[in-house]
């Protein structure tokens, strides 16, 4: 089968060459052969005529190596290569007009690489010397490289670990970083063919124990918890064991599955003292103590947790904090991460925060914080007012429309801004008129006058309120105009089947809502013709269905409102080729089983009907003729059955049919096979001398 796809493949190369240049080629199947493997070649031209293959000047005349497709194809084939078979193949065509050329191609055969008796398991002790043999066999030459974490070990001489002549691995001092998987790489010379043997290095070593933290302190409470990490090293892997200050308790002192870590659930008071951890294996053993020191948590207490306050009022937030030992008292700003003291606008006395007249920039977050020597707690308060007014803001006129665009947002005031109130007039008397836009929304003020000039400002809002408003800005509008281009997101077009769709975003509409989205797309041929429809404006795509396969295409797409077109967005893409798919359907599957069951059952019903009588086809027959059998006329008149044989005298009766005596006159008629009755009925005692 991998043959015949081979060969397969190549035709389908021939056939998509068609229309290129004309000449003589060969088609190899692959340029690096195994021994034992076919090798393939097809030579191919763009005339008619004959072909003779030759390797290395010598011809090949065998017809089963050699064989013509058709006028212009010759292939060569040898089913199971061997190391001869190398060499430089060569396909003379002399074509029907006497023109003559030649071509070349050249087929290399490998045998290898391979390994033969390598141990890929080796184990050492820490400081021994270790060598690890690579046994590697293959034609041509070979090239033996060791290779360890994608790098290749060297064979310089004086190295510690390095490849020595004989391709053997050399580990002077074996340290545990010695350890790991080695690659043996055998590479046929000047070819990239090779393979790898990975080889297990191991590096035994005396057990060591490490205690990440010596002396652990924790706060003792029913939702704490502390791991208790024991570090170990050795080779073979060391076992693990603990001493515990208390009576192991299985409902709070959990192990991992190496017992490397110890976890007590919900730390007490007497779970505090010294836990021994000791590693063992077979070369040595070895233990580390922690010192476990169990206190009371900290807590927080504020008076209220969020406070609302009006720009220019006064607000003040208490806390307190117990513990043991008992911690200290601190307070965090943390808009700027500082800490608080007793001077400042914005200060601590007694434990109490204070905050003289707030202002914008004095919302925000702040945390009290109890420090102590049994750990620390916090507990925060938010501190809401109004935003501040927008400072870095541009104004840019736009047709009937202002666009008002932030470098940066305003103070928020502690709590996100929601909205931007967006003013202006004409006048300097008339009054403010005021749109609410969302803060994710364009800052835009649309539907104005065109070639007007106005006031306008803006100012944000909060859940707490309205902030002050920015400084006036005067400008001019523009007067209305055709869109944008729209933006079609090429980056997302996809392509399934013969269907296309590319996402397609909205631009500046010129100040006048768009009509519709004038779509237009044809093949990249010259007979072809554009194809044309219309998008809604709030269309978020543009779909394409029932595109010829194999065929690219250019798109174009413009925008539509009542001053006019814009410039069309182009986009080239390509339709793949239709799959072929050759697997029956589950219905055509169905459809034999029916046909199959049919041809059965109606060729059992007609040997029933044949030699006994009896089937579907002969209760069909007796129906449609009237028919009925004696036998059964006297068992359903309550005659019983009878006991005698029907002898025909002088009569010849026809193959595949039966005679009867009719109901009516008595005389004899005949019953065809197709027209049997339903079951068999035993033979009746004539009533008449036949």
């Amino acid at each position: 089968m991998l043959k015949q796809s081979a060969f397969i493949l190549l035709l389908l190369q021939l056939v998509c060459s068609a229309g290129q240049a004309s000449g003589l080629e060969i088609l190899l199947s692959k340029p690096d052969l195994q021994v034992g493997e076919q090798i393939l070649l097809v030579c191919r031209s763009t005339k008619d005529g004959d072909f003779t293959w030759h390797k290395d000047a010598e011809e090949i005349d065998d017809e089963d190596i050699v064989s013509k497709v058709d006028p212009t194809t010759s292939k060569l084939v040898i089913k199971k290569a061997s190391l001869s078979d190398a060499g430089t193949y060569t396909c003379a065509f002399e074509s029907d007009d006497g023109h003559k050329s030649d071509v070349q191609s050249v087929v290399y055969v490998y045998e290898g690489p391979s390994f033969h008796g390598t141990t890929t398991y080796h184990e050492f002790l820490e400081g021994t010397d270790g060598m690890v043999p690579c046994q590697v066999t293959g034609q041509p030459a070979v090239d033996v490289h060791w290779l360890k974490d994608k790098e290749q070990v060297p064979s310089t001489p004086g190295r510690r670990v390095r490849k020595m002549p004989d391709n053997t691995l050399q580990i002077e001092r074996v340290k545990k970083d010695d350890a790991g998987t080695y690659i043996c790489q055998a590479q046929i010379k000047g070819r990239q063919i090779y393979q790898e043997l990975p080889v297990s290095v191991v590096v035994n070593a005396p057990p060591t124990v490490r205690i990440r933290e010596e002396v652990k302190k924790v706060i003792a409470g029913p939702d704490t918890n502390v791991s208790l990490l024991c570090l170990v090293d050795g080779l073979p892997k060391p076992n693990i064991s603990w001493i515990l200050p208390l009576d192991f308790d299985p409902s709070r002192h959990l192990f991992n599955s190496d017992h490397s870590q110890l976890t007590i659930q919900s730390v007490a008071r007497i779970d505090l003292g010294e836990y021994i951890c000791t590693a063992k294996n077979k070369i040595a053993e070895s233990s580390a103590t922690l010192t476990l020191h169990v206190f009371e948590p900290p807590e927080v207490f504020i008076s209220e947790d969020k406070h609302r306050v009006n720009v220019g009022e006064r607000v003040s937030v208490s806390c307190n904090v117990t513990g043991h030992p008992q911690p200290e008292l601190h307070w965090i700003n943390k808009q700027n991460g500082q800490e608080l003291d007793s001077t400042g606008h914005i200060r601590v006395v007694d434990g109490m925060l204070e905050i003289e007249e707030v202002m914008p920039s004095d919302g925000g977050r702040y945390s009290c914080m109890a420090v102590g020597t049994s750990g620390n707690a916090s507990r925060d308060v938010e501190i809401h007012t109004q935003p501040g007014p927008p400072h870095y803001l541009t104004v840019a006129p736009g047709p009937t429309s202002v666009l008002f665009t932030l470098k940066t947002f305003p103070i928020n005031g502690g709590t996100p801004i929601r909205n931007f109130a967006l003013q202006w007039k004409e006048k300097a008397m008339e009054k403010w008129e005021e749109l609410m836009v969302a803060a994710s929304d364009v800052l835009a003020i649309t539907d104005l006058k065109p070639y007007t000039t106005y006031s306008v400002r803006m100012g944000a809002l909060n859940d707490v309120g309205r902030g002050l408003f920015s400084t006036e800005h005067t400008v001019r509008t523009e007067g209305k105009r055709e869109p944008e281009s729209p933006a079609l997101s090429t980056d997302q077009a996809v392509v399934e089947g013969n269907s296309f769709s590319v996402p397609l975003e909205r631009t500046d509409d010129g100040g006048s809502s768009l009509l519709h989205y004038n779509v237009q797309y044809k093949q990249d041929t010259d007979e072809s013709e554009w194809q044309s429809m219309q998008l809604p404006p709030e269309a978020k795509s543009v779909d394409l269905k029932d595109l010829a396969y194999g065929s690219g295409y250019h798109l174009e797409v413009a925008a539509v409102n009542s001053n006019g077109s814009s410039i069309s967005a182009t986009f080239n893409f390509t339709v793949a080729e239709q799959p072929v798919s050759s697997n029956m359907t589950k219905g055509a599957v169905v459809g034999i089983v029916m046909l199959i069951f049919l041809v059965v059952f109606l060729a059992v019903d007609a040997t029933c009907c044949y030699r006994n009588r009896c089937g579907v086809l002969m209760a069909i027959a007796g129906k449609l003729s009237g028919w009925k059998d004696p036998g059964l006329k006297k068992v359903e008149e309550g005659d019983g059955t009878t006991n005698g044989d029907v002898t025909l005298k002088g009569i010849a009766k026809p193959r595949g049919s039966i005679q009867t005596v009719s109901k009516e006159a008595g005389q004899l008629a005949e019953v065809t096979c197709d027209k049997a009755p339903l079951t068999k009925n035993e033979k009746l005692e004539p009533t008449a001398d036949l």
